[in-house]
């Protein structure tokens, strides 16, 4: 330990307010991605489908999820009759809280030094990083089967039943393709999967960092893929099937509570970009190791990594659509978990081989 990181854990009083800077911080930066997501998201696919998307509100509508936020904020709230009223009203902050909660653990940057202090640019640096976020990333589906259940709507239930289906059929492909991660890396902290994606690609080009999508292209897309599943996104969005299930799980939600599954949605996407990016984009790394592209700041490149990411996700949405349910758990059980354990054995193989 550095005689700066030492000093700062003898100081509990500037280490808590440096904590409640960078919790306030990130916390501030994620929401306003929630907010101006779903702006992009409807100028991004009204461009792709030839219009506009949001114009009145603001220089082309940059001020559109204010009024949105405004309006949904004091519109009527209601509960239904026969409703569960404390499930019903904890289902929205329990999908929400597990996806504020998963940042804590991103790295977005090297630690700076700030007033003769050692500061490492990450809320909390846990050697089992990757193990939290499965953790809690398997949270959020208590939210969502509690909305449907609560609701007493058989529409909303139909919805929790598939998102939990949905979610035991993928995170199992999703947690294999990260075990091949882990066995490249023989970590499980994500500021050190970060730091060895820094060294030279293959050991050979000293100028191209050595990005697990370059090694592990199959891991990548599977991620991908089971990433969308995991939160729902198009077009794997069946829990919420509007042409079906009127909603799906939310169908009984309205103002803010409704508003509240919209930005765990949002915030879950951000999430699903960030770890993507640590885990298999260098993280906050430049993409190149020449002058004029370290010398830019590490949270700039993790947020063009993570808002590129997002831009393909709603990309997707605009261009794919809907899957039947019966192909979405084929996809799963059939290709997705045979093509995760397979690249598993054969990464063992090749690292054993090297070795």
């Amino acid at each position: 330990m550095t005689p700066e990181m030492l000093s700062l854990s003898n100081s509990p009083g500037i280490f808590i307010g440096i904590m409640l800077v960078k919790l306030i911080v990130v916390f501030a930066v994620v929401m306003l991605s929630v907010a101006y997501a779903t702006w992009c998201e409807r100028k991004v696919i009204g461009h792709m489908q030839t219009r506009l998307g949001p114009m009145r509100t603001g220089w082309h509508g940059l001020l559109q999820p204010f009024a949105d936020g405004i309006k949904l904020f004091f519109k009527e709230d209601f509960i239904p009759a026969q409703a569960s009223k404390v499930p019903y009203l904890l289902a929205p902050m329990m999908i929400l809280v597990p996806a504020l909660i998963t940042v804590a653990v991103i790295p977005f940057g090297p630690d700076i030094t700030l007033f003769g202090f050692q500061i490492p640019q990450q809320i909390s640096d846990l050697n089992i990083g990757v193990l939290y976020i499965l953790a809690f990333a398997g949270l959020g589906i208590y939210g969502i089967v509690l909305a449907g259940w609560a609701s007493n709507s058989k529409y909303a239930l139909l919805g929790g039943v598939r998102a939990t289906a949905q979610m035991i059929s993928y995170e199992l492909a999703a947690g294999l393709t990260i075990i091949a991660v882990f066995m490249l890396s023989e970590t499980l902290s994500l500021r050190g999967i970060v730091a060895l994606q820094q060294q030279d690609l293959w050991g050979v080009c000293s100028f191209v960092p050595n990005w697990y999508v370059f090694t592990q292209p199959l891991a990548f897309c599977l991620f991908v893929v089971t990433g969308l599943a995991e939160i729902n996104r198009t077009p794997f969005d069946m829990p919420e099937a509007e042409s079906e299930l009127v909603s799906g799980f939310c169908t009984e939600y309205s103002s803010m509570k409704y508003a509240l599954f919209f930005m765990a949605e949002y915030a879950n996407m951000i999430v699903i970009a960030a770890i993507t990016a640590t885990l298999f984009l260098g993280g906050w790394s430049a993409p190149l190791n020449i002058a004029i592209f370290t010398m830019i700041p590490g949270f700039v490149w993790l947020l063009l990594k993570v808002y590129s990411l997002m831009f393909f996700f709603m990309w997707l949405r605009a261009t794919f659509p809907r899957v039947r349910y019966d192909q979405l758990m084929q996809l799963g059980w059939k290709v997705m978990l045979p093509l995760a354990l397979a690249n598993v054995v054969i990464t063992g193989l090749v690292v054993v081989i090297l070795q």
